[in-house]
């Protein structure tokens, strides 16, 4: 699909948001032909085209820019000269894409789109490991052994956003002894959320730690050699967060010393080199960062654009903005 037309009118500021003296028509861009074909229905209003962002587009206005899954950090700078009222990512995640960006972009993340495969994977990942079903789909015999419940153990989500707060909703139906750590004590939704400063005396009393924090500075290392030492021995500690939390270093001698296990989604450095002493140790689980690539993202996704969209024919403020340059 291509630009069939440009509006003149640039944007003006009001309260903090790019409005537009609502264009005739929005043009929306997004980054492969299915995810068009979703959008098809708009009508005249709306102009939908591909523009997978490997090059620059042939138009200087698209009004929603949705960038590739995955790689918005990769192509932000071909926005530059691209007049554009709202970056719509693809991820909940945006570190580092602050920086990249030109001025005068308001972006947003993908908050509710990956917040429920991402819990689903961390229940996958815990249940996995307790259970160890990647020792027994390895043996191929039929030896028994016990391993550990999910079941009453004294399972910690630390991180009570979106995803923690779904990692959470999934727990409960499991009969654990869960509780939550976040900047501020409180409780929440039913569970009782310790504040961060308190986190060695939680992880004291922590058999399950499920990581859904952020990257950023403030958490990088977050869980590092004190953190793991004050681990119960046999801990399991499962991230979907970032692999930026865990000083990797520090896990890795953990394992090896059969002290602590590991179930995870996410790694520091990502990809994870294939001669990584971590897809070797026993007690370690691994999977790609594919936390929210399930079937219930395209869905979802789209869900999102299209609020968006009647959020900018509104000419209302969008959804989940988390940068302004």
């Amino acid at each position: 699909m291509r630009m069939r037309m440009r509006n003149a009118l640039g944007p003006h500021r009001a309260g903090g948001y790019a409005r537009t003296m609502t264009p005739s028509r929005l043009i929306v861009s997004v980054p492969d032909p299915a995810f068009a074909a979703e959008l098809a229905d708009l009508g005249e209003r709306v102009e939908v085209i591909v523009w997978t962002m490997d090059a620059a587009p042939e138009t200087d206005r698209i009004d929603l820019v949705v960038p590739p899954y995955m790689s918005a950090r990769d192509v932000v700078a071909r926005l530059e000269g691209v007049e554009t009222r709202l970056v719509q990512s693809q991820s909940i995640g945006y570190e580092g894409t602050q920086e990249l960006l030109p001025q005068g972009i308001v972006f947003a993340n993908a908050a509710t789109v990956h917040e429920t495969s991402t819990a689903e994977l961390a229940l996958a990942l815990t249940l996995a490991v307790q259970r160890e079903l990647d020792v027994f789909a390895r043996q191929h015999d039929w030896t028994r052994a016990f391993t550990q419940s999910l079941a009453d153990r004294r399972t910690t989500v630390l991180g009570f956003g979106g995803v923690g707060k779904a990692i959470a909703a999934r727990l409960r139906p499991f009969e654990v002894k869960l509780r939550a750590v976040a900047t501020h004590a409180r409780t929440e939704d039913g569970v009782e959320v310790a504040a961060l400063e308190h986190l060695h005396a939680v992880l004291g009393e922590t058999e399950v730690l499920i990581l859904a924090l952020p990257a950023s500075e403030r958490t990088r290392g977050i869980i590092g050699d004190a953190e793991l030492s004050a681990l119960p021995d046999g801990a399991l500690v499962v991230n979907v967060g970032r692999g930026t939390l865990i000083d990797t270093d520090a896990l890795v001698d953990h394992v090896r010393r059969g002290r602590i296990r590991a179930g995870l989604d996410v790694t520091d450095p990502e990809p994870l080199p294939a001669d990584h002493p971590l897809w070797e140790l026993p007690g370690v689980l691994i999977s790609p960062h594919v936390g929210g690539a399930s079937t219930a993202m395209q869905p979802r996704m789209v869900a999102l654009v299209r609020r968006q969209i009647a959020h900018l024919l509104a000419d209302e403020e969008p959804e989940n903005v988390v940068i302004r340059t």
